[in-house]
């Protein structure tokens, strides 16, 4: 008897050991759900860029399509000098607008999907019965299709068969309508616009505008030209062989000489004035330093394929930081 309680008291003291193990983890099973992490917030719209040796504030801005006066506004930065320093960060947008422009963006993303899926109902919606059919038709290639549309071709021959229209109807040789003989004259045209033709680089012809008086920086055929949009196209690609003279396009001065910029080789970019830039990509050697006053017509560069698979000048003209067509601004060949 006393063996009995002492096996009993044994297995008590054994199922208490979990219990007690159960009680704890319950106690602690609410403090692992701790509530969410606040999501970091996103960066300015804008962006930053922290300058590394051979940047300059024009360099900076041009590789962003920003004007340089704004960039410089945004981080304090003086002018006429616009001095900056290496290891610097540069943003790219004014610090008061960054928490409007990031808590609109989201309204507006969250209203398109909405605006997007609502349309797709009314346009599924079965209402619309008539037209459905109509596109089904259309869709299937199958013979009753075509049979639809003989049967109602027959429908109307049958008034217009007892007159002499008989042969009206096989007259349709609408066949000879469709002679592309139209189409082709009108396709003859679209090839003429062809390149203008080249001119020697003593051509001195100028056009002014802006303020400027431009004149072209290399007198090799355009190979390509701008394309509003396309950041592969911002400017002109200009034909030609390797150590042939690129020139100053307007009076100004160097405000960026390197190869710093990703896809534009040796580049040269030349301030006119508050409101315009030139730049000069793919050369095989620069002339010009940082800097440097530099005249119309003077050599600034040698041609080269740095960046390309070819010898050509790359071009382009900034207006306020933005990209423009040069070929509005440069005389006309």
């Amino acid at each position: 008897m006393a063996a009995l309680v002492v096996c009993a008291v044994w297995l008590a003291g054994c199922a208490s050991d979990p219990a007690d193990v159960e009680d704890r983890s319950i106690g602690e099973s609410p403090s692992l759900q701790s509530p969410p992490q606040p999501r970091p917030k996103p960066l300015p719209p804008g962006g930053s860029y922290r300058v590394v040796k051979g940047d300059t504030l024009y360099s900076i801005a041009f590789k962003r399509g920003l004007d340089y006066r704004d960039v410089a506004a945004w981080n304090g930065i003086s002018a006429p000098e616009y001095k900056i320093l290496v290891g610097q960060e540069i943003r790219f947008s004014p610090p008061g607008a960054q928490p409007a422009a990031v808590a609109a963006r989201p309204v507006v993303a969250s209203a398109a999907p909405v605006a997007a899926a609502s349309a797709p109902a009314p346009a599924s919606a079965p209402p619309p019965a008539a037209p459905k059919n109509t596109g089904m038709f259309e869709d299937v290639p199958n013979e009753p299709a075509p049979a639809a549309h003989s049967a109602q071709v027959a429908v109307a021959a049958p008034p217009a068969t007892p007159p002499p229209s008989a042969p009206a109807a096989s007259t349709p040789p609408a066949v000879p309508v469709p002679p592309a003989v139209a189409p082709a004259a009108a396709a003859k045209p679209s090839p003429e616009p062809v390149p203008p033709p080249t001119k020697p680089i003593s051509d001195s012809a100028t056009a002014s505008s802006g303020g400027i008086t431009w004149r072209w920086p290399n007198g090799g055929k355009v190979i390509g030209t701008f394309v509003a949009g396309d950041q592969t196209k911002q400017g002109v690609d200009i034909a030609g062989a390797a150590g042939d003279p690129v020139i100053a396009s307007a009076d100004g001065e160097v405000v960026y000489s390197g190869n710093g910029l990703l896809g534009y080789g040796e580049l040269i970019i030349v301030k006119h004035n508050t409101n315009f830039l030139s730049a000069y990509g793919h050369n095989r050697k620069r002339l010009v330093v940082e800097g440097d006053k530099v005249r119309a017509g003077q050599q600034i560069a040698e041609m080269g394929s740095s960046a390309s698979s070819r010898d050509e000048l790359h071009f382009e003209i900034r207006k306020n930081g933005k990209p423009v067509n040069p070929l509005d601004y440069l005389p006309s060949r």
